[in-house]
């Protein structure tokens, strides 16, 4: 049966898009707990938080050589009100530490930095020197691809913030004991494969396999032939193949890696001691000793081949030599995960542009426009780094050029690949075709790619042309790279050179040249492919302990951090922290000399006037205790559908990161609060303040509603529906009364002040797949929506929505809203209990649609996914945090 078991994790980790709205969050509930009578220094992180600011750096200039100082600049004044809040955040709460801008990726630092593998208790702030404990190193992130860390052999996962942020506050992470499914590696990797390769051909197995909330474990002979890097980058992506974590337990890679990344002997030797006396030590696999798994799986790695994910999901895997048929049969197929809907007619569209520049070139379906070496899947890897590095420098000798209309960029997850790509004399031909530092963030991967070219845009927009972006990331769904970007190619870092250079995604690399070298002959793919001795050397020459020590001694002394025994301790003596030894050359650390209005108060002071930060209002009129009964605000009676999805709504639909496009109600209000255009900045931006985030809902340009797909919703609305389309503006839905399309957000607001009634959503398979996004569940709670019902949802969204008080149904197995025939114009009742004791985990619910006068009435059984008694709390209360709010002011 279920074993339900309470985690406290040794640390958590934060990156500033969510980590923005926990600090929000935080010094909400301090106000929440002074305003019922308690003592609002108890809301204080009881664990280690590291909060890394990764998120906010945008690609708005590159191929250019000082491009890091002007987006670092720009960063910096476009999130200034946002800066001064974290830096706030760090001096008013304990045990918070923040990584300033410029440092790299959050996954990248945990993993060369930040883990201990094992920790000694006497190291941490505060601990007990006369009496130290070694446990294991864990951790939990408001990222959901803190799964990264477990290829070091540390336990790591992604999580809501909201239940991140009670885990800082000592709360357990309830959770039912995940089944473990073993992942058997036999083999190695052939010549040319890469583990940009591997990692996709696992995501696209796993996500057959099913294992959604499921624990992986990898071994067997094949994990040995695997570097710690390889390893990361298959950990990475667990996300995308479902599983709450695919883990790599301790061996003699880890312990190499933690001395190739700088860490102390000593300190290796403590984890390889530890380790092996608690029987956390992987050993050769005889039969005797075989693990036993729920389940497994089985690969061998001499079977992988090269290959690209997409055109809109990471699981889509396309073998490199597949690609042009694939990408044909995509254009032509109907509109889906694996198709556009195009014409015969339009196939063959084309347009000649000229660009800001004055370059001439010409886009068609398939023009590559974005190629981008970005996210921590992929640059924490040596060797597709340098391979990349290799590729572009054989191109360069060959005389070839980057296409001019591409927008090209390299974003290292960390200060350390620069490093070694600068001794390797591998940045400059890679700087040559355009692939310069922009800066160190996640850019391109969460949508931070910036604009295209004038000329690019419209032209992609007038003739509506399926342009491509290709970039070594872990998500490609559709709008989260680019507006403008219908297809977008995950791959690694070589092959995203070796694409941009061909400027279009069908292209057949056996037969066709990428382009013609100087001295006339073609030149194809294998021409300037490096072997993997090449690369093997290349990186054991310059990828040293040293630099690794010498990067983040660079980025932390100069802030005020000491790096003594690998742990982050603020330096006491601002004397010592502002000498000329401690910081870079005047005006270039701005995150040093940013001031902080009401530093040192332990309340925040509110700016009403603010468009970044707003006090939230979860607590509004909260009371000190809970009736027992269920009341009228949790029941759900003749309740409106607010749109029907279909199978895969990601987070990035519910709650998008990216653009706020100009044709939306967040941006109305941002302009009418007096805020420009150029202002806006982005959606995860904004993530501190609730106003702009509610009206940014369900505001992914590329979500589609199925309730406008009716045929009743077509016929009287079909001048409406005209009305609703091209793009980009965001998406609309039916306020059914009046049977009239608006805004997702003015819909909402109709049926909550016109209509009083309360309001769900229903969703296909893996409803709420993709990032850890805490926003996709509190954005539609403050719409009003009080139940999500789905065929099945991902892991981390479902705990999100009970976070937040909203409650997950799901459809038994085997049935969907088609198998009931709903259309999203019936009213709904969920038929819950009258108490709260009544509720159970996993019950069955059965919820009731009332079809309109000529329709017929459905009642049908859902699953309640409330999985533990603790999320039972939760839901009573409000939400996880009005019940550690309650706690702490008791």
């Amino acid at each position: 049966g279920n074993v339900e078991v309470p985690f406290i994790p040794a640390r958590v980790v934060l990156q500033d898009f969510t980590g923005v709205p926990a600090v929000v969050d935080l010094a909400a509930m301090r106000d929440a707990v002074a305003a019922l009578g308690g003592n609002p220094q108890k809301v204080n992180p009881l664990v280690p938080v590291d909060l890394v600011v990764d998120h906010s750096v945008q690609v708005d200039v590159y191929n250019d050589p000082k491009a890091v100082e002007k987006n670092k600049a720009i960063e910096m004044s476009r999130n200034k009100e946002r800066f001064q809040f974290i830096k706030w955040g760090s001096k008013a709460f304990q045990n918070f530490r923040v990584v300033p801008p410029g440092a790299g990726i959050v996954h990248q630092v945990n993993l060369e930095y930040l883990a201990r593998v094992v920790v000694n208790s006497a190291d941490e702030e505060g601990g007990d020197k006369s009496a130290p404990v070694l446990y294991p190193d864990s951790c939990v992130g408001t990222d959901s691809h803190t799964t990264m860390i477990d290829g070091l052999g540390v336990a790591g996962w992604g999580v809501g913030g909201i239940e991140a942020e009670a885990a800082m506050l000592g709360q357990p992470i309830a959770m039912v004991l995940p089944l473990v499914v073993g992942f058997h590696l036999s083999g190695e990797l052939g010549v040319g494969v890469t583990a940009t390769d591997l990692v996709l051909t696992v995501v696209e197995m796993l996500r057959k396999k099913k294992v959604v909330g499921k624990f992986v474990e990898f071994y067997g002979p094949g994990v040995a032939k695997l570097s710690l890097a390889d390893r990361a980058t298959v950990a990475n992506m667990g996300p995308e193949y479902g599983a709450t974590m695919g883990f790599f337990p301790i061996d003699d890679v880890t312990l190499d890696y933690l001395t190739q990344t700088g860490r102390s002997d000593k300190h290796v030797e403590l984890c390889r001691s530890y380790a092996k006396e608690n029987g956390f030590f992987l050993v050769p696999e005889t039969d005797a000793k075989a693990p036993r798994y729920d389940d497994t799986i089985s690969l061998d790695l001499s079977t992988v081949v090269p290959c690209l994910s997409g055109p809109k999901r990471p699981h889509d895997r396309v073998a490199l030599h597949q690609m042009p048929s694939d990408w044909k049969q995509c254009l032509s197929a109907p509109v889906g995960f694996k198709g556009f809907g195009l014409k015969p007619e339009h196939l063959d569209d084309q347009i000649e542009v000229t660009l800001g520049g004055g370059e001439k070139c010409t886009l068609k379906h398939g023009s590559i426009v974005i190629a981008a070496i970005t996210s921590c899947t992929n640059t924490s890897n040596p060797e597709v780094m340098v391979a990349s590095g290799l590729v572009a420098k054989a191109a360069v000798e060959k005389g070839l050029k980057m296409p001019a209309h591409i927008k090209t960029s390299l974003a290292p997850g960390s200060n350390v690949v620069t490093d070694y790509l600068i001794e390797a004399n591998l940045l400059k031909p890679l700087e040559a075709l355009g692939f310069g530092v922009v800066g160190y963030g996640c850019t391109t991967c969460i949508g931070n790619s910036g604009e295209l070219d004038p000329a690019v845009t419209e032209a992609i927009t007038s003739k509506d042309l399926v342009s491509c972006s290709v970039l070594s990331g872990n998500r490609n769904f559709e709008g989260r790279v680019h507006p403008l970007t219908r297809g977008n190619y995950l791959a690694s870092p070589p092959l995203v050179v070796a694409y941009a250079l061909a400027g279009r995604v069908d292209i057949d690399f056996e037969k066709e040249p990428i382009g013609t070298g100087k001295d006339g002959s073609p030149v194809f793919l294998r021409d300037i492919w490096p072997d993997n001795q090449l690369i093997k050397q290349t990186v054991a020459k310059v990828n040293t302990p040293a630099k690794y020590r010498d990067a983040y001694e660079r980025i932390f002394t100069k802030r005020g951090f000491s790096i003594e025994k690998n742990v982050m301790r603020p330096i006491r003596s601002m004397k010592r922290m502002l000498s000329g030894k401690m910081l870079p050359s005047k005006g270039k650390d701005a995150w040093s000399i940013l001031k902080v209005p009401g530093e040192g108060q332990q309340l925040f002071q509110w700016d009403p006037e603010s468009t970044y930060i707003k006090q939230p209002p979860y607590f509004d009129g909260m009371t000190a205790e809970v009736s027992p009964v269920l009341g009228d605000a949790k029941k759900i009676k003749d309740a409106r559908c607010l749109l029907l999805l279909g199978d895969s709504v990601t987070t990035d639909h519910i709650s998008p990161a990216g653009n706020i496009a100009l044709k939306s109600p967040a941006a109305k209000y941002l302009m009418d609060r007096g805020v420009e255009r150029k202002d806006f900045n982005s959606y995860g931006a904004r993530r501190g303040h609730d106003e702009v985030m509610a009206r940014g809902t369900f505001a992914n340009v590329r979500m589609v509603n199925e309730l406008l797909k009716n045929e009743k919703v077509v016929a009287k609305c079909a001048d409406q529906l005209k009305g609703a389309k091209g793009a980009p503006e965001a998406p609309k839905t039916l306020h059914v009364p009046s049977m009239t399309l608006d805004y997702v957000y003015n819909v909402a607001q109709r049926y909550a002040n016109e209509d009083k009634c309360d309001m769900i959503v229903i969703a296909g398979l893996e409803y709420g797949t993709g990032s850890s996004r805490d926003w996709a569940a509190k954005g539609p709670y403050l719409l009003g929506m009080k139940a999500a019902i789905a065929t099945t949802f991902e892991r981390i969204h479902r705990s999100n929505l009970i976070g937040m008080g909203v409650l997950p149904l799901q459809f038994k197995d085997g049935e969907s809203s088609g198998t009931h025939k709903l259309t999203g114009l019936e009213t709904y009742t969920v038929h819950l209990p009258d108490t709260f004791d009544e509720i159970k985990p996993g019950m069955t619910i059965k919820v009731t649609a009332k079809a309109a006068p000529d329709g017929v009435n459905t009642t049908f059984d859902t699953t309640l996914r409330i999985d533990t008694m603790p999320e039972v709390g939760y839901f009573k209360n409000g939400g996880i945090l009005q019940t550690v709010v309650r706690q702490l002011a008791k």
